[in-house]
């Protein structure tokens, strides 16, 4: 004859509790949420000071490009100019 097993469950001292708390899990995601927005703007910081090099590099570059490219870029060249270090410092604010 083959022993009979029987499981027991002692409950009386445990309660479930959820590992965090729904306020506690909401506070970590927007922390982490706030992390990657941070990351996301320096990315895009650094692409607009490229994009700025890139410009100022058409529109210094004499002859060999259109006159309305050469323009344009130099147009955007300013505007890049101007806005990434003003995002930069709204960034560090928030």
């Amino acid at each position: 004859m083959s022993p009979q097993l029987a499981v027991v469950a002692d409950n009386s001292a445990q309660t479930f509790q959820p590992a965090d708390t729904v306020a506690e899990r909401v506070r970590r995601l927007q922390t982490e949420a706030r992390s990657l927005a941070r990351d996301h703007v320096a990315s895009m910081i650094a692409a607009m000071a490229d994009l700025e090099r890139l410009s100022d590099e058409i529109a210094r570059g004499g002859e060999a490009y259109p006159a309305g490219v050469r323009e344009a870029a130099r147009q955007l060249a300013e505007e890049l100019g101007a806005r990434g270090p003003t995002l930069s410092v709204i960034a560090t604010r928030t």
